[in-house]
């Protein structure tokens, strides 16, 4: 008789209040053989707390291939293995892709507890259009990723939400603000922790006055989709036509255009090749 599998569970974590952990998920990493942890100092906190006393192993994007095999050859001998990162759901801007893609390929059932995350409660409550959105996580490194991404959704109609940290969120912006033009945006800051803060503004307005926001803990950013009346490639042609009878450089044009109308910039200097 073949042996009985185990389980991969990922189970997610507070994101910054401990009462957010579930009943379930305490259970699951209870009963586990041994808990796959982002970084096992940090979650040997939240363990202690819950009186969890299953063994860990690390389980990071520096390891996540090596340490993968070792995850699989204990589920294949029929010990259950749970997977958590420092905070929120693995596998959302966490390690945990590699291993449930694995597991999948090998037969062994995957069982992902429904919990903590940022992006939702940040998106519930930034007041924008809440019918559908695109969760796209941190923006690319890479320059030219970053560009070709920016450029595939600039004309989306949807809600998009990104994750982004201190240090760069009004770089962040600012490169928003040159792609997707003037947009109503929601920033959520240390969400469920003891200074959450909402932020409800545009780029425009963030970008006027970046002081306004406490740059401090991790940011959820909600960006506002293309507008259906925004402005059409005709009125932009006139426009820009305007400017260059009144004998405006190009970058001049497209600047001044671009803060009139809130369209993007790239969209506009491209039209101004054109002509």
């Amino acid at each position: 008789m073949e042996k009985k599998r185990g389980i991969l569970s990922i189970v997610p974590t507070p994101i910054g209040n401990l009462k957010d952990m579930t009943y379930r998920g305490v259970e699951v990493l209870q009963h586990a053989a041994v808990i796959a942890a982002e970084d096992t100092r940090v979650s040997g906190k939240l363990l202690k707390h819950f009186h969890i006393t299953t063994p860990m192993v690390s389980y990071h994007k520096f390891n996540e291939r090596s340490r993968v095999k070792e995850l699989l050859a204990r589920m294949q001998q029929g010990e259950d293995v749970a997977v958590i990162s420092d905070a929120g759901t693995p596998g959302i801007s966490d390690p945990a892709a590699v291993v449930v893609k694995e597991a999948i390929a090998q037969g062994i059932e995957v069982d992902v507890l429904p919990g903590a995350t940022a992006f939702v409660p940040a998106f519930v409550a930034s007041g924008l259009d809440g019918g559908s959105f695109c969760f796209l996580g941190f923006l690319p490194d890479k320059q030219q990723s970053r560009d070709q991404l920016l450029q595939q959704i600039a004309n989306q109609p949807i809600t998009l939400i990104f994750y982004e940290s201190p240090h760069r969120i009004i770089k962040t912006a600012q490169l928003l603000r040159d792609a997707l033009g003037n947009r109503p945006i929601a920033i959520g800051r240390e969400l469920s922790k003891m200074h959450q803060t909402y932020y409800r503004l545009t780029l425009d307005k963030l970008l006027a006055d970046p002081e306004q926001i406490t740059l401090k803990g991790e940011f959820v950013l909600v960006v506002a989709g293309a507008g259906k009346n925004s402005v059409t490639d005709d009125e932009l042609r006139k426009l820009l036509q305007d400017c260059i009878r009144k004998g405006m450089r190009q970058k001049d044009a497209v600047r001044y255009i671009q803060e009139k109308t809130g369209a993007r910039k790239n969209r506009i200097y491209d039209l101004s090749l054109e002509l």
